[in-house]
């Protein structure tokens, strides 16, 4: 049989071990989560994402919706251009323009970001799982 000394011994190395280990079961399960599903990765490209859809979203108002608005002719911007049809004395309107207007800006987007991780080689940073 341990004596009671032993016993608070081993209670106390157990403690430790969880202190150092991650703690409980749950927390090191947590952080083992953490670490296989790429939580921190994910949080980052999402930072990253909001930063770089904030200054496409500049790049397009600034160089491409001007371009636009040559174009088609309008002072008020791609944003306010309407369809307006009138049949059997009922009338409708197409918001066209915000559709185009937010296409734009998602390819945009989307080249911008794929310009980025191709130019500068940051899909060779990510490590693929096994």
């Amino acid at each position: 049989m341990a004596t009671k000394a032993e016993l608070a011994k081993e209670r106390a190395k157990k403690r430790a071990a969880q202190l150092k280990g991650g703690g409980t079961k749950h927390a090191s399960g947590f952080v083992q989560f953490i670490r296989t599903q790429g939580v921190i990765g994910l949080a980052i490209g999402l930072a990253i994402g909001t930063a770089a859809g904030d200054t496409v979203k500049k790049l397009v108002e600034g160089f491409i919706a001007p371009v636009v608005q040559f174009i088609i002719g309008s002072r008020d911007g791609l944003e306010t251009a309407v369809w307006h049809t009138e049949l059997f004395g009922r009338t409708a309107d197409f918001k066209w323009g915000a559709f185009v207007s937010s296409a734009i800006a998602l390819l945009a987007t989307a080249l911008v970001i794929y310009w980025v991780i191709h130019v500068l080689k940051l899909d060779r940073l990510d490590k693929k799982k096994e």
